[in-house]
């Protein structure tokens, strides 16, 4: 009698069957150790880490780092890629999350224009952690909070949720975010040229409001550079004589030494001060010239 074939042979097939070699597929850089560099990268990751068990995340860090993702892309609330399992064919793989609308996005970006920073940052490859605060106070999610912001789909026979290839494509996210934060605000929506657009258009329009309620200057005469009033810059008040010199009060040569501290220190007994009031009062001294 012949044996049914077993229903669930893809099962055993795909837990111990080598994965496929690729040439030429999309693989991360970090060869050993943690892959998110940025703190914006290793949030998107906790999402993954609440629900993989430890042996499929090792399995989708040696998928992303073998290069075994042959396509990824990633448009507004989804990311799709191709990976290469043991299989010949490869499976696909789709990651979905909930896009902001225009109403939402009005709100992120009247928020982030009060603030050039965040621009600023954006633009430096950096992304601010007060930002997800902003996010929040508009009762916005910048980041998937679990798994259930999330639509993981994969047409590998594995039924674990997410699987290995699912995993690899997260570490690839992961890396490109690293390398550019407007990733993470267009997969919720508005991609870096929009954004940016809207933040100067935003930004010019708060600025002409501002400069047409600033307060005119009151009219006057019109300021006059000093080189050309030095002879008549300064004049007498009341009770003084123009044309009168005035004699500067005398002084003694070596008052300023008065002023200063005693010295921790003395020259053969001697205090330092008192060793140089001669030497003021030569230097104080009128020269030939002035007898």
């Amino acid at each position: 009698m012949a044996r049914e074939p077993d229903p669930f042979w893809w099962r055993d097939a795909e837990a111990g069957g080598k994965p496929r070699k690729v040439t030429g597929g999309i693989q991360i850089h970090a060869t050993r150790g943690a892959v998110a560099r940025s703190w914006w990268s290793a949030r998107f990751l906790e999402v993954l880490e609440q629900v993989v068990a430890g042996g499929r995340m090792a399995r989708g860090r040696n998928y992303a780092r073998a290069g075994q993702t042959l396509e990824l892309r990633v448009d507004p609330g989804s990311v799709t890629a191709s990976v290469q399992g043991s299989r010949e064919q490869p499976y696909r793989v789709r990651i979905g999350v909930t896009t902001y609308g225009k109403p939402e996005w009005t709100r992120v970006e009247e928020a982030l224009a009060a603030d050039a920073w965040y621009a600023a940052a954006l633009l430096a490859g950096s992304m601010p952690p007060e930002i997800e605060g902003l996010f929040a106070s508009l009762g916005l999610a910048l980041f998937p909070a679990d798994a259930r912001d999330l639509v993981m789909d994969c047409s590998c026979p594995d039924h674990a949720v997410p699987c290995k290839h699912l995993a690899a494509v997260f570490y690839l996210l992961a890396e490109r975010f690293d390398a550019d934060p407007f990733e993470v605000l267009a997969l919720r929506g508005r991609d870096r040229e929009t954004l940016l657009a809207n933040l100067r258009a935003r930004r010019a329009a708060a600025a002409s409001v501002d400069a047409r309620d600033e307060v005119p200057a009151p009219e006057g005469p019109t300021a006059v550079p000093l080189t050309e009033v030095l002879d008549a810059f300064f004049t007498a008040g009341p009770g003084l004589d123009d044309a009168r010199r005035v004699v500067p009060v005398p002084t003694a040569p070596d008052a300023l030494l008065d002023q200063l501290p005693p010295f921790a220190i003395t020259v053969r007994g001697k205090q330092v001060v008192d060793l140089l009031r001669p030497v003021y009062e030569v230097l104080a001294a009128p020269g030939p010239e002035a007898e």
